[in-house]
């Protein structure tokens, strides 16, 4: 056991807001964090000609090999963690694009700091082959410890890369946001995608969509979905409006999660913490979690989700019923304050 005194959290994917998230959660329970921003940080001079290069040269080399250049500088990494002489190191979602995972490692060995990610962008990975292999077999044995946001990655990882991994599904912040707008009978925020479009054509007069990718693939979409869909994503306070707004919020698997058979994303725990009724895909894993029928309700084909789409509408005592066994299932078990006090940094502390 290493008790945690210091974390430095390296925040591969600071677009979003969970690695701050997890960082302030950590603070309020009485840990310094230092929390580093890696893609705001300062890149290596001319990365993007470097970078190009070495790819085009990687090519003639292998053509079938994943190569990347790190972008900030070895000596940046070097000098945070010199200044704040962490006890452990949690990467969030990934860091082979800045800095190289080995160099990571000697420095954490050096500085006697125990080093873990939090996965949350394996299943990312799933349709990019070349990327995915090169992350499995360069980055994750970087690591004393991976926690994953999914069960089904958690067990690829134990099973079948011999890694020290644990499940540590998401979290999200309590939401009290107001409705500043009418309402909206069914909201579904995420990219385009083509299982998403399927499902979506069969609720089309409900739903309203909000997310990127969708203009790139209007020759797939109907005319009546197509008026639906608001091409720009959706974050922070302007999200936590359009969830208050809405009678359902439906989360739909992207293609490859689903056929992984996973599927805890963000957007489950989000519409949870706003108090909203939720209609989401079936996966196993989601049932370790929640009870469907009442905490979330979940659907297994286009036919099943229009049915309850068409059912929930119409009973607002069941529909608001659920989403408050829900929200109060959340305050108990899934904010970020709870999965910290109770997971992550207990996990930490026994890497």
């Amino acid at each position: 056991m290493s008790p945690v005194s210091k974390l430095l959290v390296l925040d591969g994917i600071a677009a979003i807001p969970l690695g701050r998230e997890i960082a302030d959660a950590c603070r309020e329970a009485g840990i310094e964090v230092c929390h580093f921003d890696c893609l705001q940080a300062r890149r290596r001079p001319l990365h993007g000609v470097r970078s190009a290069w070495a790819k085009l040269h990687a090519r003639a080399d292998d053509g079938d090999r994943f190569r990347v250049l790190p972008r900030l500088p070895d000596a940046m990494l070097q000098a945070l963690i010199d200044q704040e002489r962490p006890s452990h190191i949690l990467v969030v979602g990934f860091v082979y694009k800045f800095f190289a995972p080995q160099t990571l490692r000697r420095l954490a060995d050096r500085a006697d700091a125990r080093l873990c990610l939090y996965d949350t962008d394996t299943c990312n990975l799933y349709d990019r082959r070349r990327e995915f292999i090169f992350f499995v077999e360069n980055e994750l044995p970087a690591y004393h410890r991976i926690l994953s946001c999914s069960a089904v990655t958690t067990r690829f990882f134990r099973n079948t890369c011999s890694l020290d991994a644990e499940f540590v599904p998401f979290g999200a912040n309590p939401i009290a946001a107001v409705a500043n707008g009418p309402p909206l009978d069914v909201l579904f925020v995420g990219s385009c995608d083509l299982r998403r479009i399927f499902l979506l054509e069969g609720i089309r007069e409900q739903v309203s969509i909000r997310g990127n990718r969708w203009q790139r693939n209007l020759p797939l979409i109907s005319p009546g979905l197509r008026q639906r869909v608001d091409d720009r994503p959706v974050w922070g306070e302007e999200l936590h409006h359009l969830l208050a707004r809405s009678r359902i919020v439906l989360n739909i698997t992207r293609t490859d999660f689903h056929g992984a058979e996973t599927g805890i994303n963000l957007r489950i725990f989000e519409a949870l913490a706003a108090g909203c009724f939720l209609l989401t895909d079936h996966c196993d894993e989601l049932e370790e979690l929640f009870a469907p029928g009442e905490e979330i309700e979940t659907y297994r084909s286009a036919r099943e989700l229009a049915e309850k789409v068409e059912h929930y509408l119409a009973d607002d005592s069941a529909r608001e019923a659920i989403a408050r066994t829900g929200h109060a299932n959340f305050l108990r078990r899934h904010t970020w304050n709870r999965r910290v006090e109770t997971q992550i940094l207990p996990l930490l502390a026994a890497s």
